[in-house]
């Protein structure tokens, strides 16, 4: 039988062993990687990628740690983020972009909701756990400079090309991702795509990324147990879009708040791309201003199940048609080799509430409307619930605007234009829905207009 004494000296050991376990533990997350003792030059001249790989690949190959940029400019083509590596920007750092976009790698190809194939990045993380993107300082992708030598090497329409430009940042994969304090500008294509990552975590990112085609500012794309906080985006395309194109990969428990964003297209979307389910989705506290192609907009096109969605607690200003949700039967594969076309998907259980907003003057709509929902013969939407909704409107319409029919447009890319260019109601448009419910909503016009402020067709509306 083991002596009290002996059991003390093993508990004793045990007890020194799992501290000195967990020292060496923080230790090794303590340590820190310059790229200049990697061979890094900061004068913006000569290539750095290399050595900024050469420290991550250290870091890795050491269990991990942080690998630091300090102040300067890094030129750079593909960076690789791996396992366990905290790649921090110090203020004043600043990783720009080579502007050949034959030195940018794809590592895992897709085909976007234009039926392009994309995926190269500047900074691109695959099938990597506990990474992180920290700091106050900037990576810039140069995209028009990258633009201007693209397009004179490469003679095909823009339509056709524009998918070898590189996205900024790409996370493929990933879990444990954290991304925290740093600015991204000027991306070649699209800015931030997190594609099929979990416990995902974007707070306080500056996004200034416009002036190239394509220019989204966060794209999440299949991922689950996100948290985005306190991001302030300005964007050529998109502000903030959730896309499944994967059908395996559903946007599922995710938490956005206190986002402020600005776009040449939507503020906050739901597609186009969108395969998989959105659930459990919830946004709140946003200031969504200058949007040109709508504020919200929710799109269930490739087969994706839309519910279980909260959007609440926002202000829009000057926005061309505040919102737009649509049911539809465009039915795209984007990883052709690998998934199959999905049957056509629902919308159902969605609330959007506590919307004050100032519609553009100038709008897609002539006259201008607010609110469309529009669904399938056959597939509607249903369970949407408008709450608390105020938007304040040009108004206009003529009683000739009152007899527009809108076009079905089932299998077509969903967008406002595509509905258009007039609307037969200037407040909520409505089609193919069931229990739609409009709660304490009104709008002002700045004009008489003639349309009816409320108008569903093929469907059955609530309103108090």
């Amino acid at each position: 039988m083991d002596s009290p004494k002996m059991n003390n000296m093993m508990r004793s050991r045990l007890f020194f062993i799992s501290v000195f376990l967990q020292l060496s533990a923080i230790a090794m997350a303590q340590q820190v990687y310059n790229v200049i003792d990697f061979g890094a030059k900061g004068n913006g001249k000569v290539l750095d990628s290399n050595a900024i790989q050469k420290a991550i690949d250290q870091c890795y190959k050491d269990g991990g740690g942080t690998v630091l940029v300090p102040e300067g400019t890094y030129l750079s083509a593909t960076i690789q983020l791996k396992d366990h590596v905290n790649l921090h920007l110090e203020k004043g750092a600043h990783i720009i972009g080579s502007t050949d976009y034959k030195v940018y790698r794809n590592l895992d190809p897709f085909t976007d909701g234009l039926g392009i194939d994309v995926g190269r990045a500047l900074l691109v993380a695959v099938d990597a756990k506990d990474i992180s993107l920290t700091g106050e300082g900037c990576i810039d992708g140069r995209g028009k400079e990258l633009k201007e030598v693209h397009i004179a090497t490469d003679k095909r329409p823009e339509s056709k090309r524009w998918g070898l430009r590189p996205f900024l940042l790409r996370f493929v994969r990933c879990q444990q991702v954290r991304v925290k304090g740093i600015t991204l500008r000027n991306s070649a294509s699209w800015t931030s795509h997190y594609c099929q990552c979990s416990d995902l975590t974007i707070d306080s990112v500056m996004i200034r990324s416009k002036g190239v085609a394509h220019n989204d500012g966060i794209d999440i794309d299949g991922c689950q147990r996100v948290k985005i906080s306190h991001c302030d985006i300005i964007s050529g395309d998109d502000a903030l879009c959730f896309k499944t194109t994967s059908s395996k990969a559903p946007c599922r428990d995710i938490e956005v708040r206190d986002m402020t964003l600005k776009s040449n297209q939507a503020g906050i979307k739901f597609g186009t791309e969108s395969m998989a389910p959105f659930e459990h989705i919830r946004v709140h506290n946003c200031y969504i201003y200058d949007t040109r192609n709508g504020g919200i907009k929710l799109f269930s096109v490739d087969g994706a199940s839309l519910r279980d969605v909260v959007i609440s607690d926002v202000i829009m200003n000057e926005v061309r048609t505040p919102m737009l949700f649509r049911l539809g039967a465009r039915l795209s594969v984007f990883r052709k080799n690998v998934d199959k076309q999905q049957p056509i998907g629902c919308f159902e259980n969605v609330t959007i509430k506590n919307v004050s907003a100032v519609a553009a003057d100038e709008a897609q709509l002539t006259p201008p409307s607010g609110i469309l929902i529009t669904g399938i013969p056959g597939h509607y939407i249903t369970g949407l619930t408008l709450e608390n909704i105020h938007i304040r409107l040009l108004g206009t319409g003529t009683d000739e605007d009152a007899k527009s029919v809108v076009p079905e447009a089932v299998d077509q890319y969903p967008e406002v234009k595509t509905f258009g260019p007039k609307i037969p109601a200037y407040g909520v448009w409505a089609r193919h829905v069931k229990g739609l419910t409009l709660r304490n909503v009104s709008f002002d016009l700045k004009n008489p207009d003639q349309r009816p402020m409320i108008l569903c067709e093929d469907g059955d509306i609530n309103v108090y």
